[in-house]
């Protein structure tokens, strides 16, 4: 008797753990925002790498005589694109009486910047030719640009 109700007791726990015990399919749901993690997550992932960053990158400090070079030659270069792109498309620039600015490519021209030779070939009907050339490995590049105007 004895040993029928211990067997008893542990059929009776086992359906009672049973009837409790449920289980749901596993899901993965990644962290990082890069792929498909929640994106709130993007500040504190990048914040942890940061600080784990040892690289630091080297700081060149320039002086003003090179700082006000490059800010020359940026000018100059932009300067240089917006008049072929304005002889390109035959538009011309015009002063506060409605006359036209004299371009500074009505004749070929030649510029030399750095190490780059820049020359400019507008006497051409049909296109605009710029041919520049590296002064340190004699490399040439030229760009050839029809004239829509």
């Amino acid at each position: 008797m004895k040993k029928i109700t211990k067997t008893a007791w542990v059929l009776v726990g086992g359906i009672v753990l049973s009837l409790s015990t449920s289980a749901t399919e596993l899901v993965y749901e990644p962290i990082n925002p890069s792929f498909g993690g929640n994106p709130l997550n993007g500040s504190f992932l990048l914040s942890k790498a940061n600080s784990q960053n040892a690289h630091s990158a080297p700081f060149n400090e320039r002086s003003y005589d090179e700082r006000l070079q490059e800010s020359l030659e940026r000018a100059y270069i932009n300067r240089i694109v917006r008049e072929i792109t304005d002889l390109a498309f035959g538009e011309q620039e015009l002063d506060e009486n409605g006359n036209p600015i004299q371009s500074i490519f009505d004749q070929d021209s030649l510029f030399v910047s750095g190490d780059f030779q820049v020359e400019l070939i507008t006497s051409n009907p049909d296109s605009i030719i710029v041919n520049i050339t590296n002064l340190l490995t004699g490399e040439v590049t030229v760009v050839e640009i029809p004239r829509f105007g």
